[in-house]
């Protein structure tokens, strides 16, 4: 994906896990091939920022040397899967993921923004994380196949799983679910009865409670290549485990305070802004540090009015506009503003800033 700063490329390490060598050989990557500038996406995936066209065949060299990537564009396409980030080596979570991957072959193609949640902890915990299919623990404990806009799912089993999930995204393609793009615009009959309830949520301290290690909160969910190699080269880090929400879980290393969950800059949607996105009009994250903890419930601040950062409302939306922002409340980016054409300073004295 081109983007202001160069070309971006996606790297979805097997089960969201990278071990400190990879990482250590990764941050190496970033640096020798992009302009090392790291991403954390949403759907717990890491981006290469200012890859060049020249460094982008020896970085997918490197990445496949260290078996982040497949070698096989259409396969690596297909791995599109988010886990939740507690998973242990012998529970469902890992032996579905795994079944899919060794399957991957049975997977049609599918449009390039269908994404698959494997949530089947005690509880679900991507319930808010962008998925298309949802495996996830029902009411009763067992497991449940559930497509995104529906409230309920269909029963499965930890040995069926895997299967079902191939056949519902077969059914996917073949009742036009290319041209809808996503599973919750699709309007085809499912084709099978959606009768389960999925447990309640877990909260994301509950999720961090059963986690192998300490969270390491990343503003903005960017990090520079140095810091992912210093995170690797902690005492006793056995791997880093990507999660959505703007942070690594540290099995077997420590994290700082500074760097807690709670921090208010883990909080706010900020898109990378100009120039590192052509689209965007404005920069936004150093106004989203500012902004942080001046704002109750949540904060968004987009480029553009397409919103990249986050698809849901929130309770403050700055989107750019020829240069200047528009304000809205409970909205998405680019929805009718309350207040048009506010510099930064005007924006930052609305929310009390001296």
């Amino acid at each position: 994906m081109l983007a202001g700063d160069g070309l971006l490329v996606r790297v979805r390490p097997p089960l969201g896990r990278l071990t400190a060598a990879q990482d250590m050989a990764l941050s190496d990557a970033a640096r020798r091939h992009g302009n090392g500038r790291i991403d954390l996406t949403n759907r717990a995936a890491l981006q290469i920022r200012g890859v060049t066209e020249q460094s982008h065949k020896p970085l997918l060299e490197q990445l496949i040397a260290l078996g982040l990537t497949d070698p096989d564009p259409i396969r690596e396409a297909r791995r599109n899967f988010i886990l939740t980030p507690d998973w242990e080596p012998s529970d469902d979570t890992a032996r579905i993921a795994q079944d899919l991957l060794d399957h991957i072959d049975d997977f049609p193609e599918l449009p390039p923004k269908i994404g698959i949640a494997i949530d089947t902890g005690p509880a679900p915990s991507l319930t808010y994380v962008p998925a298309d299919f949802r495996l996830e623990r029902s009411v009763s404990g067992g497991l449940l196949l559930r497509a995104e806009g529906h409230a309920l799912g269909a029963p499965t089993s930890p040995e069926t799983a895997a299967q079902d999930l191939i056949a519902m995204t077969r059914w996917f393609v073949a009742t036009g679910g290319a041209s809808s793009g996503r599973m919750a615009r699709h309007k085809a009959p499912l084709p099978l009865t959606p009768e389960v309830a999925p447990a309640p949520s877990r909260s994301l301290p509950q999720l961090l409670a059963q986690a192998p290690g300490p969270f390491h909160g990343i503003p903005f969910g960017q990090l520079s290549a140095d810091s992912l190699a210093a995170l690797a080269g902690q005492q006793g880090l056995i791997a880093l485990r990507l999660t959505p929400w703007r942070g690594l879980i540290l099995e077997g290393g420590t994290a700082s305070h500074d760097h807690a969950p709670t921090d208010p800059l883990l909080l706010v949607d900020a898109c990378p802004g100009a120039p590192a996105c052509p689209q965007a009009s404005v920069p936004t994250r150093e106004l989203a540090a500012r902004l942080a903890p001046l704002v109750d419930g949540s904060l968004h601040i987009s480029g553009c009015a397409k919103g990249c950062a986050r698809p849901r409302p929130a309770d403050i939306v700055l989107t750019g506009r020829h240069g200047r922002f528009d304000l809205a409340r409970k909205a998405r980016a680019g929805s009718p503003p309350d207040r048009t054409d506010l510099t930064p300073r005007q924006i930052l004295a609305l929310f009390g800033s001296p």
